[in-house]
């Protein structure tokens, strides 16, 4: 299974191996040190985030025996959490299982519980482990490991298990591993997309900081509870915050977020409830790419609620050089990242299979949200095992050293489509050229045409013999006036149209469609970069 992929899992431990640079200091207080009360966790560890963001950036230095960080992602993986070993085996329908420190993670994280008013730290054990025959070169740094009195030995991360899919058996619902990303599975889902607990200084010359979640405590569930509640602490260069998660499995994966952040330096970008994904190749650029599988990525548009309830739908996309976009709104309704094709022949790969990877929506709550955008990066690569694409929300007002905020929101997991989502999809996005086949050779710049699919689901009346109109608008270019065509049994409509490029500026489209005024479909946007022809 594909924890992350390889570029995140790097980029990260190259920022938390460049944290250690710093001098040696003492690691974060524990509760050794500094004791947590169970019935006031939050608030206690508000306040020792906002203490550690009083002073200078000190990481824990990893205690990880040398043997172990100089693991191979094969020897790694040879390494298995033993399932009977697991946290609440028999006491509640969650269980937890531990990642074993090394390879990339090579900073333990902490680990503890909590069982009514007692708090106690989860010390590393090698017995909760089975070490294959490619690891047993690690059992010797393992037990030198447990037998370590630093206060900041740990593990790698968790993940927890409950019977998603089935009663009779527990399934992998939540990952937290690496940095501070973690991934959530709804029914029938296949690890996709990522989400982290921040991002900042994306897609910055500076580079990006990757802060990490130093320290968990988790809440022992009852029986029969169907939401467990968990914290975490996050620190980095430039900011320390406390979280509380809820993770609620009453219907779908629902996990309920509460960061209160503390800046200890000026952040140049702040980027809030931020998710991670791949996008390859669509239909549009297929013909790039040597391969049998018409379509390779784990989300393929970027859907946004704003807060005059208009929805918007952005296709990703894989091009040359990095492109940041933003969706600008105040105090917006939601964002997420959406894996909208879920036919097995989009994609044709069964060992993948990307049409069961989930989709993820962040509601936003109460909080600092104020004006912003929600920020598109999209960055090239040439390979499935690179997450290219993140999308976070990044507030306007600066974030300098010394600010406080703090942010609510929920994510989900879902398939396609949102329930409260009414209005006619985007379903299909191509582009070419407006020339016929052999009139003349292809000129990438010259003008191309543009179909828009829309698939209705009940949004609009098939029975009446009055099309819907498009509106089409753009921010540079010669637009055609878009023609709209009803899709063959009643599937929907097309909107097409031509563009040609008239000065430097990358044209920014957006089209819906209408009745009577009304808009009866969510508005697709799409940035054209003429000298690609896509």
């Amino acid at each position: 299974m594909r924890f992350h992929h390889p570029f995140t899992l790097l980029s990260a431990a190259t920022a938390l191996a460049a944290c250690d640079t710093v001098a040696e200091r003492n690691p974060i207080p524990t509760t050794q040190d500094r004791p947590l009360r169970a019935t006031a966790l939050f608030e206690d560890l508000s306040a020792l985030a906002r203490d550690l963001a009083s002073v200078e950036s000190a990481p824990p230095r990893g205690n990880v025996p040398a043997a172990l960080t100089a693991l191979s992602y094969d020897e790694y993986r040879a390494i298995r959490f033993r399932p009977d070993a697991a946290i609440w085996a028999g006491d509640a329908r969650f269980e937890v299982q531990l990642f074993h420190p090394g390879s990339l993670y090579s900073e333990p994280v902490q680990i503890h519980l909590i069982e009514g008013d007692m708090v106690r730290p989860l010390l590393f054990d090698d017995a909760y482990f089975q070490y294959g025959d490619n690891a047993r070169n690690a059992m010797e740094p393992a037990e030198r490991l447990a037998r370590s009195s630093e206060a900041a030995r740990g593990y790698a991360g968790f993940r927890i298990h409950y019977p998603l899919n089935r009663e009779a058996s527990k399934d992998e619902v939540a990952v937290f591993l690496g940095a501070s990303y973690f991934r959530l599975l709804g029914p029938g889902h296949a690890h996709g997309l990522s989400s982290r607990g921040l991002a900042v200084d994306v897609a910055e010359e500076s580079g990006e900081e990757f802060p990490a979640f130093r320290a968990f405590w988790l809440r022992k569930p009852g029986a029969n509870d169907r939401s467990l509640i968990f914290f975490g602490l996050l620190e980095g260069p430039s900011v320390v915050g406390a979280y509380q998660f809820e993770l609620d499995l009453s219907d779908s994966t629902v996990l309920t977020v509460d960061a209160r952040l503390f800046a200890r330096k000026d952040i140049r970008k702040l980027g809030v409830a931020p998710l991670t994904s791949m996008y390859l190749y669509g239909p549009n650029d297929a013909a790039r790419f040597d391969d049998y599988r018409p379509q390779v990525h784990d989300s393929d548009g970027l859907l946004m609620r704003t807060s005059q309830n208009e929805w918007i739908w952005r296709p990703l996309s894989n091009r040359r050089g990095v492109h940041v976009t933003s969706l600008r709104d105040s105090d917006p309704l939601g964002f997420g990242l959406v894996q909208r094709d879920r036919d097995f022949e989009s994609y044709l790969d069964l060992e993948a299979q990307y049409h069961r990877r989930p989709s993820e929506w962040v509601e936003m709550g109460e909080g600092d949200w104020g004006s912003g955008g929600v920020e598109l990066v999209e960055i090239p690569t040439p390979s499935e095992y690179n997450d290219n694409i993140v999308a976070y929300w990044l507030p306007d007002e600066p974030f300098r050293a010394g600010d406080e905020r703090a942010y609510q929101y929920r994510l989900s997991t879902f398939d396609g489509r949102l329930e409260e989502q009414a209005l006619a999809q985007v379903v299909r996005t191509r582009v070419g050229s407006v020339l016929l086949p052999g009139e003349t050779a292809r000129v990438s710049a010259g003008p191309r045409r543009f179909i828009v699919d829309f698939r209705d689901d009940g949004a609009i009346d098939q029975a009446s013999p009055t099309l819907p109109a498009a509106v089409l608008s753009t921010t540079s270019g010669d637009v055609s006036q878009p023609i709209v065509q009803r899709l063959p049994e009643e599937l929907g409509y097309r909107a097409s149209f031509t563009i040609e490029q008239v000065d430097e500026r990358p044209p920014d489209l957006r089209l819906f469609l209408e009745i009577a005024g009304q808009p009866v479909s969510e508005t697709w946007s799409y940035l054209w970069v003429p000298e690609l022809g896509r």
